[in-house]
């Protein structure tokens, strides 16, 4: 199992590297850290070339989580068939891990919220998928702040991960559960302190809201 986990991790992060915003910054000419934010992100993308986009680096950096995510479960799946939610985790914290720190951008990557939005999808449960959702969009529509809605969602996941764990083990043994919950606290608490900044301009009220219906303010 450990080596399971250490191919996990390294799958997740060979994919992590894929920076849809970088790659597509770059077709247009441009390094997108040297723009807006300068996170290459969704939202900076949003923000910098529009919805289209935004769109397809939300869409990007899902499809390598999910993608990640099913390659080492077809690896995995007949192997460990009692683990198959923990090595989800370790794979998509993989993703997490290369987006945010790619090293041949000097480890100055994204925020992983697209990528960890991936492991809603690739996780399989459409429960999961169906609260990240609503609870993401939701909360974005009524105060439109990315940064917020995103934070919203990771402590979700972290909940879920908790009370489903605690409830149906995920089929696997209770130290795998607590192990799973574990390394979700690692993505959640990485999250934040990628939005450390974020935070620090929601308490002072100085966040730059973000409107998908319409241009953000300036």
């Amino acid at each position: 199992m450990i080596v399971a986990r250490i191919l996990c991790l390294l799958i997740g992060y060979g994919f992590g590297l894929l920076q849809t915003a970088y790659l597509y910054g770059k077709y247009k000419g441009f390094d997108i850290r040297t723009k807006g934010s300068g996170n290459a992100g969704t939202t900076n993308m949003l923000r910098t070339l529009g919805k289209k986009a935004g769109a397809l680096t939300l869409a990007g950096d899902m499809l390598k989580c999910v993608i990640a995510v099913f390659i080492t479960w077809l690896l995995f799946r007949n192997r460990y068939p009692d683990y198959t939610a923990l090595l989800k985790i370790w794979t998509a914290f993989g993703v997490i891990i290369g987006h945010d720190f790619p090293f041949y951008m000097n480890f100055k990557g994204g925020k992983g919220v697209a990528a960890c939005a991936g492991l809603f999808v690739a996780f399989g449960d459409w429960r999961l998928f169906l609260l990240g959702f609503v609870s993401f969009f939701g909360l974005l529509f009524i105060t439109h702040y990315v940064s917020l809605s995103a934070l919203l969602v990771h402590l979700e996941l972290l909940a879920y991960m908790i009370v489903v764990g605690s409830i149906t083990g995920f089929g696997m043994p209770r130290a795998a559960v607590i192990e799973l919950i574990v390394i979700t606290a690692l993505i959640a608490a990485l999250t934040f302190w990628k939005h450390r900044g974020n935070i620090q301009r929601l308490l002072h009220g100085s966040e730059r809201k973000t409107y998908l219906t319409k241009k953000s303010e300036q």
